[in-house]
Order: structure tokens, then sequence, then C-alpha cells
């Protein structure tokens, strides 16, 4: 049984990976000072032991780690979040922006979680990883970068972020040519862009208030203020990386391990901008005894 907050397309998918997560999504009513009222978030959490928690990217949701989340739980207790004004997760605030963001997430891991976490944020969730990290480095015993941004400034579209246009540029992006474009980018294999990858990718857009939260984020600048700060992570930070990364390209792999000082990176051969997807076994097998490390390092 479904859900009742997800859409009622989410009844269409049709791969195992995404029926099994989509039949496990929950959602939290998560008590915040950004609101008087507790904040409807959507999450998953599967497995035991150890915890590591799972942050999608940009106009994206929780739905990107149904492939990964199953690997990570044989191991470890892997947690999942859309964040605020993203995915599943309640979009009715009138301030959208990174600080948010944050807030939003600490308040999740406080009433969720309560224990260090390893931090695993893909594309622009990593960029809110890092700056959760920077602001409550006690909650994190170590962070994942996955393709991430940081180094690159907010989103492209947010000079058009006035009427309008704002209204325009994201029609633009609902469109489903537009975003099988954008999709068949992301991967180094365009084999995996099927029907039902383009509609884990898009089913969040039907949840109300999609385009209005899309267009108060990006008003925000997004993380365009974090580049000078990566230099002052000090947790373990793994960095794992297509080699075929087509939307942000490979450099910032090599700026953000000679920016993290105790870092390192992982190079996935034959992948895209998203490895969890495209390899997730070798983006579990890179993860795993990282998570393992910096967990059992960490005070409780």
């Amino acid at each position: 049984m479904l859900p009742a907050f997800l859409p009622a397309a989410a009844a269409e998918l049709t791969e195992d990976t995404s029926i099994q997560l989509v039949q496990q999504m929950q959602q939290a009513a998560i008590a915040t000072p950004l609101s008087p009222q507790p904040i409807p978030t959507a999450f998953v959490c599967q497995g035991q032991g150890v915890p590591l928690l799972l942050l999608p990217g940009f106009d994206s949701s929780l739905l990107e780690f149904r492939r990964l989340v199953p690997l990570l739980a044989e191991q470890v207790q892997a947690w999942a979040v859309d964040l605020l004004g993203f995915g599943f997760s309640d979009r009715t605030l009138p301030t959208l922006d990174p600080g948010a963001i944050k807030l939003h997430l600490h308040s999740f891991w406080q009433q969720k979680i309560a224990r260090p976490v390893v931090l695993v944020g893909a594309s622009m969730g990593g960029a809110a990883a890092i700056d959760f990290a920077l602001t409550y480095p006690e909650c994190v015993a170590g962070l994942v970068l996955l393709d991430s941004a940081g180094f690159v400034g907010g989103p492209a579209m947010g000079r058009l972020m006035f009427p309008p246009l704002d209204s325009w540029a994201t029609s633009f992006l609902a469109s489903p040519g537009v975003r099988r474009r954008i999709s068949a980018q992301a991967y180094c294999d365009r084999a995996f862009v099927t029907a039902d990858a383009q509609l884990c990718a898009s089913l969040h857009l039907q949840s109300p208030r999609w385009k209005e939260a899309l267009i108060a984020f990006t008003k925000s600048g997004g993380y365009n203020f974090l580049s000078q700060k990566i230099s002052q992570i000090t947790c373990p930070t793994l960095i794992i990386w297509g080699r075929q990364d087509r939307i942000l390209g490979i450099k910032d792999a090599a700026r953000f391990e000679q920016a993290i000082a105790n870092s390192q990176l992982v190079w996935i051969e034959q992948c895209g901008h998203v490895p969890h997807l495209e390899k997730p076994q070798e983006t579990a097998a890179a993860m795993l005894p990282f998570v393992k490390a910096q967990i059992l390092q960490s005070p409780s």
C-alpha cells in the first residue's frame, strides 16, 4: 500500500527498487522554530546499526536513493530525508533558503536520530550536508559527498526568478522533454533513462506548491556562499565522483580533496553525475567501510 501523502501516480512505478522504497516512505511531523505548526517531512529508514543520513539533490526527492538504500541497509541503518521545500516534504513556509533547510534538518536529526551520523549528500544535497556539518559538527561523524555541489554558485535559473519569468522558468523545468534531457545528461549509460526513472524524477512535481517553493529557494541564491567555507570542514570526508559527470564536470572532485584536510577521493568509472543510481554496488562498497569507521571512532 502506498503512503497517502504521495501522488496517485506513484502507483505507476514499475521497477522493484522504486516500488519498495515508496512503500516504505513515511511522513513525520517535525517541530521546528520555523513554524508554530510541525512540518510534515518525508523520510525512509531501513536497517539496523550505525546511522547514516542521505540528502537528495536540487529539485529531487529521496527516491534518487532507491537503489542505494537497500544495499546500505544490509549493514547499517540507512536514513534518507527530503529537504525542506523539496521532494515530498512541506512547502508552505514563507521563507525557503539554506538557513531554513539547515534548521529543519537539525530538528529532524534531533527528533528521529539523536546520535552522530555520517551525512551523505548528492549534488546540492552535498552542499546542504557541508553547511550542516559546519554548523552542527557534534551531529556529524563524517561526510560523504556524491558528485557534490559546493564550489558552484546558486542555480543558474536564479537570474530568471522575477515575474513573469519565474513562472515561465519553472514551467519549462517541469516539461517532460526538458526533464528527460537533464536525466540523460546525468547518466553515462543512457539506458538508465527509463520510464520508471522519469517518473521517480518527476513524481514530486505533483505535490502542492512545487513551483512556488522552487522559485523561493532559487531566489535565495542557494548555496552560493559556501565555497570559501569548504576548507573549514574538519570531519573525515569521503568524496565519490562519477568519472563521466556531465552535470558538474570532474574538476571539483580534486578541489574538494585539496580543500578538505581529512579527505579521500574515490572515482567511479563509466559513471555520470549519479553514482548512487548508475553504480549503486560500487558506491555502497566505497561508503560502507568509511561509515563504519567514522561511527566507531565518534564519541556518542
